[in-house]
């Protein structure tokens, strides 16, 4: 079922790591320790000011916020730019062709486009801060992730007392048919890289989830325990949307006699204060309540201001600089820090439950998104 085009086995080696300024080498070579990462971040912050301003393009429109709190603290200008990824990648690319770099710091969550065509092209690099290499798990550094994102799977608290679903096979059963709401994977390639995710590195999961389910073994003829669920799934006529809006509003929102089960944004359960809405996170699915993506950190090889785009990447991972999207349920890959208690929806509470990105395979997600897509439309009905 999973042929790749060869065309898409092309790939080229990323280019090296922006070096750091002059100033700062020196520095750390005169100081040890703690010390020596406070001199180094001083240099970044005065070899910052001698640049011109920078621009952050974001999926999230929190961008314009911490870009405002970077500008405030540093007295550098800094603006904050909300651009959908698909956008990112296309802007990125035209921008680094044509030499006239618009986006300094681009904050991409379709890593696997980035390590398939900005990363190899060398239309951008990745940078670790030394001070944060300690704090940030390995598998998140090359290329560096700033934050980890989560879908989840809803329900509506108003009409259950707890998630009604335990397990994901459950969904492909005829009491779900036509009753779960679903971001439609033909429009955003993070949903086939799920699936092919779980294929690649946690399929026996999903055939003990079965068994555990129905009581006997997954007996199939596809190529996968993964790609059985999804075709099963699929066939159960799943509503599919073009976002996370209209599942938020299918599972949520109040007076509902049968409401929508639906897998959603860790950053919609905001919309209970704000709309109204009853979302409940499931805590108890198996084997997953939910999978994550990750949020890469880039900084355009072209940028007039390389110093000024490195001190952004250090703000964002500190309590500080992320902060405003944690409240989203974005998870920062600085183990330092914690999500805030307030955090709307208690994910923080199944971080253990989630099934997590593996970048390893990420450009496996890239050549094989066309296929995970031809797989969901054949099998998909209505």
């Amino acid at each position: 079922m999973m042929k790749v085009n060869p065309e898409a086995r092309r790939r080229r080696k990323a280019g090296a790591a922006l070096s750091a300024a002059g100033l700062a080498a020196l520095l750390l070579a005169q100081v040890p320790g703690a010390a020596a990462q406070e001199a180094d971040l001083e240099a970044l912050i005065a070899a910052a000011k001698k640049e011109a301003p920078i621009n952050v393009y974001d999926s999230t429109g929190k961008i314009v916020e911490i870009a405002k709190g970077f500008s405030k603290k540093y007295g550098l200008k800094a603006t904050g730019m909300k651009v959908s990824a698909n956008s990112q990648l296309e802007m990125i690319i035209r921008e680094g062709r044509a030499g006239n770099v618009q986006g300094d710091v681009v904050l991409i969550t379709d890593a696997p486009a980035a390590f398939a065509q900005l990363i190899p092209q060398k239309f951008v690099e990745s940078w670790v801060p030394p001070d944060m290499t300690k704090k940030i798990p390995a598998q998140f550094q090359k290329p560096l992730a700033i934050s980890t994102n989560a879908n989840v799977w809803a329900y509506n608290t108003e009409v259950y007392d707890k998630c009604p679903v335990q397990n994901m096979w459950e969904l492909t059963e005829p009491k779900w048919k036509g009753k779960v709401a679903f971001v439609d994977p033909l429009t955003k390639g993070s949903y086939t890289d799920w699936f092919n995710q779980m294929a690649q590195h946690a399929d026996a999961e999903v055939a003990a989830a079965y068994k555990a389910h129905f009581g006997r073994e997954l007996k199939t003829g596809e190529a996968s325990a993964t790609a059985a669920w999804v075709k099963a799934f699929a066939e159960n006529a799943p509503l599919v949307t073009d976002g996370d809006d209209p599942i938020s509003e299918a599972v949520g929102a109040p007076g509902q006699k049968a409401p929508f089960l639906g897998l959603v944004s860790s950053a919609k359960f905001r919309d209970n204060a704000d709309k109204g809405y009853k979302l409940g996170l499931c805590t108890d699915i198996k084997p997953w309540v939910g999978w994550t993506y990750s949020k890469l950190g880039l900084i355009a090889q072209k940028t007039k201001s390389p110093n000024t785009a490195k001190l952004f990447i250090h703000y964002l991972l500190t309590p500080e600089g992320i902060g405003p999207q944690m409240q989203d349920g974005k998870m920062p890959t600085n183990t330092d820090i914690k999500l805030p208690e307030d955090e709307p929806s208690g994910i923080a509470d199944v971080a253990d439950k989630l099934f997590q990105y593996d970048a390893s395979t990420g450009l496996s997600d890239w050549d094989t998104r066309q296929d995970w897509q031809d797989f969901w439309q054949v099998n998909y009905k209505k």
